[in-house]
């Protein structure tokens, strides 16, 4: 019963007592929703442009079973360690794919 209120005006819960105001969801949080048009785009340029040079060390710290020093190096160039993880993750996915198709 944290944080319901009481109507009493002493004790842990106190105040008045409110109804919850119904919020319509955020544009943000549709936004973030994965698209089929965005997804072909990005595969589009991904295949023509290729990977950078740092993703191309980070696959390579990765086939030799180094993944923490690719973390390290992905968050040194990326600048948040929740970036440099789901970078490492979508690299060992991409040689996950290339190693299923050979």
């Amino acid at each position: 019963m944290a944080g319901q209120k009481t109507g009493i005006a002493i004790g842990e819960n106190r105040g008045r007592v409110t109804a919850r105001l119904e919020l319509k969801p955020r544009l943000a949080a549709r936004k973030a929703l994965p698209k089929k048009h965005t997804r072909f785009v990005k595969d589009l340029i991904r295949e023509v442009t290729g990977f950078a040079p740092y993703e191309r060390r980070i696959m390579e710290l990765l086939k030799n079973s180094k993944d923490k020093r690719a973390r390290k190096l992905a968050k040194k160039r990326l600048g948040t360690f929740i970036r440099a993880k789901s970078k490492v993750d979508e690299l060992s996915n991409v040689i996950a794919e290339s190693r299923r198709h050979h």
